[in-house]
């Protein structure tokens, strides 16, 4: 089926950044499309079920409208609630579960889903870092005692759990395991834990560490991947460890094949795309970059706090274009 309906702007991925870009674009009058591979706020969605946000509620509000939650920070559960009721409250035009597949630049772009096929004048990519781990790539990776997300903590309940990576969310994986009766071993690369961590968890792991209640192998890695055993290479030796799942949390990256498919050039060794900071416009004419993506593999510098400015910059930038074509 195809949608002959010339857009203004489409809008790939309706993850925070996304929809204010949609917010945005209804207040200006601009015709707009959100098309979302997943759920609404997909990466939202899949971070593990007891997260807090290191942010506060108004930090992560959008177009003024109030994000209360029962604490400071808030969680998952109510961020979830605040995105999907400024979707609808708003009528946003949102297509969930569809996939983006090809785009094609002609004299506006032709965007090809596994479901559709539509046209914009502009186009806005907002999909985030979430879908894509940054692999171990060694031997056993590709068990099933092995992933790269991390939900909740019941399943490994007396189970040996390898917990790999020292950031935020393989801290707080390891914490609930452990407290949810998981003999919890973590696998560091670097001499301690990060920096990043929050404040006020990062004293609760070090403890732990500690008192011995979770053991943690510094300037360590795993070499392999056994059915019942883990190879962890240490400064001083390899040792064979008991195991039963590795929870291999080393961080995600934007989907640069996506990039480099539809024209936007890639600069440096962090790979971060080419973009213009004021109008966030691409070495590719209508293409914009909204959110974390902008970042290339430096994930930690944009956030929903400092990135929904990204809209606003966007949206007038589009609409200025527009307003001088109609007159």
């Amino acid at each position: 089926m195809k949608n002959s309906k010339l857009f203004d702007v489409i809008i790939i991925g309706a993850g925070p950044i996304g929809i204010n870009c949609a917010l945005q674009a209804k207040k200006k009058g601009l015709s707009y499309l959100v098309i979302e591979k997943g759920p609404l706020v997909n990466s939202l969605y899949n971070y593990p079920a007891n997260m807090q946000f290191f942010s506060t509620s108004e930090k992560l509000e959008l177009d003024d409208i109030p994000f209360i939650s029962k604490e400071a920070k808030p969680s998952k559960q109510e961020a979830l609630e605040y995105y999907r009721r400024i979707a609808t409250s708003n009528h946003l035009n949102i297509n969930l579960f569809e996939k983006v597949e090809e785009i094609e630049k002609l004299k506006s772009f032709k965007i090809k889903t596994d479901k559709n096929q539509y046209h914009s004048k502009n186009i806005i990519v907002s999909t985030g870092f979430y879908d894509i781990p940054n692999k171990m790539n060694v031997k056993g990776e590709d068990l099933i005692k092995v992933t790269h997300y991390y939900n909740d903590p019941h399943l490994y309940a007396f189970q040996d759990v390898a917990v790999v990576g020292a950031s935020n969310s393989a801290v707080d994986a390891a914490l609930e395991i452990y407290r949810k009766g998981g003999k919890v071993t973590m696998i560091v690369r670097g001499a301690s834990i990060g920096d990043r961590v929050k404040y006020w968890v990062k004293p609760d792991i070090e403890n732990r560490i500690k008192e011995g209640s979770i053991k943690a192998y510094f300037n360590s890695e795993i070499k392999e991947i056994l059915e019942e055993h883990i190879i962890v290479k240490t400064a001083n030796k390899v040792q064979k460890l008991p195991n039963d799942f590795v929870v291999a949390l080393t961080g995600y990256q934007p989907n640069f094949t996506f990039l480099k498919k539809i024209g936007i050039k890639l600069e440096d060794d962090k790979r971060i795309p080419s973009y213009n900071s004021e109008t966030m416009e691409t070495n590719v004419d209508g293409i914009f970059l909204a959110g974390v993506i902008c970042g290339g593999e430096e994930t930690h510098k944009w956030f929903i706090e400092n990135s929904r400015v990204h809209a606003h910059q966007i949206i007038s930038t589009i609409a200025e274009r527009h307003k001088k074509t109609t007159f």
